[in-house]
């Protein structure tokens, strides 16, 4: 990773014309790591993935996968499908982003079906969030990614609306002809708090929330007993 906003310009947040794939995706947490949010949007020519997730103590994770969006070539940071819109939107290149949705999120009591069928409970959800950077971005390979904070609400059928008030958060940006898995720190110590997906192309993300923020799930060891 290179601090060095030189390297980005602001016409990098608009979309990439001509490239085979290009990605978005946006990430907050409380600071105790009960609740976090993602959400995500990759254009592959013209179709296009969109994914989210609302992970909460306590609480089922609420799973959004939706793989076959047609994209509207005048506005490609909207994604219509069955049952389903959300919306990334710049407001202000490098410093604000408002990213919304409403859909039917499936509630998984297990988080590992989110990297099979991910059958659940169907539930409403709905986010009203805007994303504020608090730093210059960051270049990582084929992009570059950011911090900041988020302020907004998550409204979830059958419970209270989730307030968040400058929350930390992240957000990442690529393009290119082929994309790897996002380039975050594994760990196997985390809340318990687990969203994880598996996406067309055979890879997958199996995120994990902690104290720092979003990581990436290192499987349990095995411990092997001695035949001594």
């Amino acid at each position: 990773m290179v601090n060095d906003s030189r390297l980005v310009d602001a016409s990098d947040e608009r979309r990439h014309v001509g490239l085979a794939v290009e990605e978005w995706v946006f990430a907050a947490w409380t600071e105790a790591a009960d609740v976090g949010v993602l959400s995500g949007h990759r254009l592959l020519g013209r179709h296009a993935w969109y994914w989210a997730a609302l992970v909460q103590r306590g609480r089922p994770l609420l799973h959004v996968g939706e793989w076959d969006v047609v994209v509207r070539e005048h506005d490609p940071m909207i994604v219509k499908a069955q049952a389903l819109w959300a919306e990334h939107t710049v407001d202000a290149p490098m410093g604000q982003w408002s990213i919304g949705n409403e859909t039917y999120a499936v509630a998984l009591d297990d988080p590992a079906e989110g990297l099979g069928r991910a059958y659940g409970i169907p539930t409403p959800i709905a986010f009203d969030l805007e994303w504020y950077a608090t730093a210059l971005p960051a270049v990582i390979d084929d992009g570059y990614e950011q911090v900041g904070v988020v302020h907004g609400r998550i409204d979830v059928a059958g419970q209270d609306a989730i307030e968040l008030v400058e929350v930390p958060a992240a957000r990442w940006h690529r393009w290119g002809a082929a994309l790897n898995p996002l380039p975050l720190e594994a760990v196997r110590a985390h809340s318990g708090l687990r969203a994880p997906f598996a996406f067309p192309d055979g890879t997958t993300a199996d995120w994990v929330l902690t104290s720092g923020g979003w990581r990436v799930r290192l499987p349990a060891r095995t411990e092997v007993k001695s035949s001594g």
